[in-house]
């Protein structure tokens, strides 16, 4: 089984501590960043190499920067 990378468990963290604060389901986070449903939650789970534009676009849509998110 592969081992998770610190980095991508810190942001799943994070996203999901964002997400949750401001009352958002993994559901409506995915439309507002224009990301497959799934996607979140795999983020989330530590799951998936995120790209850049990716972080982004979730960054907009929980509406803080980048270095908020990060």
């Amino acid at each position: 089984m592969k081992e998770k990378s610190k980095i991508l468990i810190k942001f799943g963290n994070r996203v999901r501590e964002i997400r949750i604060q401001k009352g958002l389901s993994q559901e409506h986070l995915a439309y507002l960043a224009n990301v497959h449903r799934t996607y979140i939650g795999m983020i989330e789970r530590a799951e998936k190499n995120i790209t850049l534009i990716n972080i982004e676009k979730i960054a907009n849509a929980l509406g803080v920067s980048i270095n908020e998110i990060l």
